[in-house]
């Protein structure tokens, strides 16, 4: 059994550790970090997921990015251990952090994954929208959390404003 909670800044170095044994520490060297480079996560979004003797599980993050001029969010990574893996705790990660988002005042959220994991939470590809370089478009995905949240966003994925 696991109790999800929202991340608190005493969790950070111990999701850190989650996503380099998940991705390797050559993951900060993917484009998506150079968004989240002095940007901190959106807390109240971002969870982790522990066990009842209150062992790390999972953990999953939330960013803000901007598309031309509207505001995103950006999912990622999610983790969970290797040994949890599974469990279906990924996705409760992923549902129960996106059903905080809209009363959040977030319209949006996108991410970078495989279409066919991210399609059965309401993922689609997103057409215009350009994560910087290496990203291969296909992988480019993202939810409305409103209607229409996403029509006629186009453009370059930038780094949240200081």
């Amino acid at each position: 059994m696991y109790q999800l909670f929202p991340e608190r800044p005493d969790d950070y170095w111990e999701v850190e550790a989650l996503y380099d044994l998940c991705f390797a520490p050559g993951r900060t060297a993917l484009s998506s970090y150079r968004l989240r480079d002095g940007v901190p996560p959106v807390m109240g979004l971002s969870h982790v997921a522990r066990d009842s003797d209150g062992t790390l599980a999972g953990a999953i993050r939330y960013w803000p990015v901007m598309i031309d001029a509207a505001p995103a969010l950006l999912l990622g990574p999610v983790a969970v251990h290797p040994t949890r893996q599974g469990e279906g705790l990924g996705g409760a990660l992923i549902d129960e952090s996106l059903a905080r988002a809209e009363p959040q005042g977030w319209d949006r959220v996108m991410l970078v994954g495989d279409a066919p994991y991210y399609n059965r939470f309401g993922f689609t590809l997103l057409e215009g929208v350009l994560m910087p370089p290496p990203t291969n478009p296909e992988r480019v995905l993202g939810r409305a959390l409103i209607e229409g949240a996403w029509d006629g966003v186009t453009g370059e994925v930038l780094r949240w404003p200081d």
